[in-house]
């Protein structure tokens, strides 16, 4: 379909057939549905939503359309309807088990995320999973990065930052601001103490065991919890394990997939806690947001419209894990400067 026909189709589709809500206002009667084997099902209202999970939503969990992956991860999709544009949204979520696979920072030319230039299609072909992480600032990351053990970047601060620490024994910790000090602060200068890779964004989405922070569900904080977007978030399972989940614009299928339109930020923390994750944050969603799975299919590609300065890959072979340097990546050389441990199991 030529893009002026998209474009205005798409305006037939917002003007006319969304449901209810507008894009500036709050609203208390606001819902999510999730499209399962006995047709749609509400499991989250911002009315009555709850300020802790303790449980995932079992319809939710029905929904989800799992597809093969490989050893340690497995992707997903789901079908939601919300209020406004996002009445038609599909989630593709990735999960991963930092156990069996190796995680690292990937950047484009420049070490610590200083130039946007990356994007989904960097992501070496040994990469099983790639996203963009993070939040900018300015034509750089936002906050904290590490990599190979070598802070880039120092740490951000805020109430609603997160800290996703890899640490060197392969553990997956999301941490406050008091947390990444403190790991700074028993290091040495540039190693922080027991990190190997290191990134920070916002806003947290599930924090402790599954809390809501306050700032999501009361409007009058200053935070806006009415725009809707394409969203990317991360999150941890009580068994350690990952999940990744990009949200789609899905009123007209793939055609428009990449137009930034979607959930807000408590209902985005409303569907992580409903897929049973403790903590959770938002990375950069919108244009930027973007995520790469490969399976025995090939390559599935959920691209952004603008790179981004820091990725996340996924390896299923620690052997093959290395980021190029920036003098590597001009020169062309392909030889490895350093080499990643096989992640151990995850702990708690």
């Amino acid at each position: 379909m030529p893009a002026a026909l998209r474009w205005a189709a798409l305006a037939g589709v917002v003007l006319l057939g969304a449901p209810g809500g507008t894009a500036s206002t709050p609203s208390t009667t606001s819902a999510l549905a999730v499209r399962g084997p006995a047709g749609w099902t509400t499991f989250w209202r911002a009315g009555d939503a709850p300020a802790r999970w303790t449980a995932p939503s079992r319809p939710v969990l029905q929904a989800v359309q799992w597809h093969q992956g490989g050893p340690g991860y497995r992707w997903g999709e789901l079908e939601l309807s919300g209020a406004g544009e996002a009445w038609r949204t599909r989630a593709i979520i990735a999960e991963l088990d930092p156990g069996q696979v190796t995680l690292e920072l990937a950047n484009g030319v420049a070490p610590g995320g200083s130039l946007a230039v990356w994007s989904v299609d960097r992501a070496p072909d040994s990469a099983v999973v790639a996203f963009n992480t993070g939040q900018f600032d300015g034509a750089a990351v936002w906050g904290w990065v590490v990599h190979a053990g070598v802070e880039y970047r120092a740490a951000g601060r805020g109430p609603l930052a997160t800290a996703v620490v890899i640490a060197t024994d392969g553990s997956v910790h999301f941490e406050n601001d008091s947390a990444v000090a403190a790991r700074r602060n028993a290091g040495s200068p540039r190693h922080p103490a027991g990190v190997r890779e290191a990134f920070q964004s916002y806003p947290t989405l599930l924090t402790g065991d599954g809390q809501v922070p306050l700032a999501l569900r009361q409007p009058d904080l200053p935070i806006d919890l009415a725009h809707r977007d394409s969203r990317l978030a991360l999150g941890q399972l009580p068994n350690g394990h990952l999940l990744v989940l990009l949200t789609r614009f899905d009123a007209l299928g793939s055609a428009l997939g990449g137009v930034p339109f979607g959930l807000t930020v408590p209902e985005l923390a409303g569907l992580m806690g409903a897929l049973g994750c403790r903590r959770a944050v938002a990375l950069d969603g919108g244009v930027s947001g973007q995520l790469l799975v490969r399976d025995s299919a090939g390559a599935h590609r959920w691209t952004g419209l603008r790179r981004v300065p820091l990725g996340l890959v996924v390896r299923r072979d620690a052997r093959d894990a290395v980021i190029p340097s920036e003098r590597q990546r001009v020169e062309g050389s392909s030889r490895p400067t350093a080499r990643t441990p096989r992640a151990a199991r995850i702990s708690e």
